[in-house]
């Protein structure tokens, strides 16, 4: 079995980018701006281990890491617990002096949209091997938006992709979903 870093890796190059699914992910990736950030402790460290990765988003700048992925392979396994966390880390950002300079974008293995059943091919879209939080420089996503054609259609189109693949594709992209089923 490959490593948190190698399984976030390769779902980050064939789902991510494979995929479309963020056309914004591509140029970081090739130009080694991507930190993977694979965090093996406990909730309760979780907090200060946020904190320090939105002080190196600081310290290092956009043009060394645009973007980082906390991926956590010990913590917020239940996507409940998880989307609770959610709320903390934006308080982080709040009461850090982040706010309008950082987001938190959510990617679990059990995702699950509002008002979906757990197995809607649209949960696909922010399906990940681990639970991860995502930070995305908005200054950065802001620029991009404003270039890019129909960015309201992102998710639609998403959901349209993730929806027209095959089982034998779902199983290659997504194996992390098919462990327990073989």
């Amino acid at each position: 079995m490959n490593t948190p870093l190698q399984q976030v890796q390769d779902w980050l190059d064939q789902v991510v980018i494979g995929l479309n699914l963020c056309p914004f992910a591509a140029k970081p990736r090739r130009q080694n701006q991507v930190h993977i950030d694979v965090f093996d402790g406990t909730e309760k460290e979780l907090m200060a281990h946020l904190i320090t990765a939105l002080t190196e988003m600081d310290h290092y700048g956009a043009e060394q890491r645009e973007t980082t992925l906390i991926t956590l392979t010990n913590c917020l396994t239940s996507f409940d617990d998880y989307n609770q966390f959610l709320g903390d880390a934006d308080w982080v950002i709040e009461r850090g002096d982040w706010l309008g300079i950082y987001q938190v974008a959510s990617f679990h293995p059990d995702y699950q949209f509002e008002g979906t059943h757990s197995q809607d091919a649209e949960n696909l879209t922010n399906r990940a091997p681990f639970p991860i939080l995502h930070i995305i420089r908005e200054a950065s996503l802001e620029d991009v938006l404003e270039k890019y054609p129909n960015p309201e259609h992102i998710p639609e189109d998403n959901i349209k992709r993730v929806q027209s693949l095959t089982e034998a594709e779902k199983m290659s992209l997504y194996p992390f979903l098919f462990r327990n089923s073989k």
